[in-house]
């Protein structure tokens, strides 16, 4: 499955007509996380090397949990059950909105194992050092309203029935902005998780996002549209 997610990423990320992606899951569960049993088979068998695995995987868990250097927004519908893992793609997305039926748990520590595929820093960033260490060490199921309130790794908690069209709205909303301008943003904010105030402002201005921001014909067509009080009828992204 996660060779099958990469492609579809892979492509949804070369078609300038693609601008927002939403990710889901199916049935009860949003995500399990890793399959625990082939894991044990693999070190009966001698034949595990997670260290290894961790470090030649480019983009993590599911092909989503360290994916970084994406500038089109992701948005992760929440429909069920999200451990291990499931949490570890979720703090990589850049909305989340949750069924009241999800749960969550970063699990890890209760089967002898370590959420290492890029959880860790995110989590203690968004929900400080005290809570990320609640949910890593003790390792408890958590609700979804807890992850909103209490957590922070949620942006909002929905009805089970309307996940998916509050999810398809929010995707919309986006959308009716210029994608240029929404891709520039979104660069400036993986920049800040890397770099100091100053150094994201410089590199940000330098970027080859900005830079087709400013060369562009969306910035012009926006412009003329405010002039002319009507609403902007975007273009697809020049390719960088």
């Amino acid at each position: 499955m996660e060779k099958d997610i990469k492609a579809v990423l892979s492509w949804f990320e070369s078609e300038p007509s693609l601008w927002v992606s939403i990710v889901t899951g199916e049935g009860r569960a949003f995500c399990a996380g890793a399959d625990l049993k082939a894991w044990n088979d693999d070190q009966k068998q001698g034949t595990i090397a997670e260290q290894e695995r961790v470090l030649t995987s480019l983009h993590g868990f599911g092909a989503i949990s360290r994916r970084r250097g994406s500038i089109k927004p992701m948005i992760a519908a929440v429909n069920g059950g999200a451990y291990g893992g499931g949490v570890e793609m979720i703090l990589n997305c850049d909305l989340v909105v949750a069924s009241d039926k999800a749960q969550f748990a970063l699990s890890e520590v209760k089967r002898g194992v370590v959420a290492i595929q890029g959880v860790i820093p995110r989590l203690a960033k968004i929900a400080g050092h005290q809570l990320a260490s609640e949910l890593l060490l003790l390792g408890n199921t958590v609700s979804a309203n807890e992850a909103l309130t209490k957590f922070r790794f949620v942006n909002m908690v929905v009805p089970h029935s309307e996940l998916l069209p509050a999810v398809i709205n929010l995707a919309q909303q986006i959308c009716q902005n210029s994608p240029d301008s929404v891709q520039s943003t979104k660069k400036g904010l993986l920049l800040s998780q890397s770099h100091s105030y100053e150094e994201t402002v410089q590199s940000h201005a330098l970027s080859l996002e900005s830079k087709r921001v400013y060369n562009g014909s969306n910035i012009k067509e926006g412009l003329k549209a405010f002039v002319e009080k009507r609403a902007p009828v975007w273009g697809n992204p020049a390719k960088l």
